[in-house]
């Protein structure tokens, strides 16, 4: 019911623009997520954009650098990574939510992950 894309490969330095299309159910009521798992790593929050686009959440980590939103007629969600770093070489999921937390367990719906390698 999630689909994430666009992740793939790029140079530190470089962007790239994340896209989770929802089908099948629409979660325009829903608080959407991206979460990100590096190899070995527990899932870490990312970011979170609240059901009208107006209020997001964005971790430390990629605070300055990446960018959430929402098109709520298209089903989808986005995340824009700029000044992307080897660290940030993980998969990325994007999950639902019903209430605004930073928890992989709270979030119900979740996408198959899209793969983001960040070369030095």
């Amino acid at each position: 019911q999630l689909q994430a894309s666009g992740g793939g490969l790029v140079q530190a330095g470089g962007s790239l623009r994340l896209s989770c299309a929802a089908s099948g159910r629409t979660f325009s009521r829903n608080r959407m997520g991206w979460f990100r798992q590096a190899p070995g790593k527990e899932r870490e929050f990312v970011a979170a954009i609240d059901w009208s686009g107006s209020s997001t959440s964005i971790a430390n980590s990629v605070k300055g650098r990446f960018t959430i939103s929402r098109n709520n007629a298209k089903n989808t969600v986005f995340l824009q990574m700029n000044s992307l770093k080897p660290e940030d070489t993980a998969v990325y999921y994007c999950a639902a939510s019903t209430i605004d937390s930073p928890f992989p367990r709270e979030y119900d719906y979740w996408g198959q992950g899209t793969k983001v390698t960040v070369s030095s």
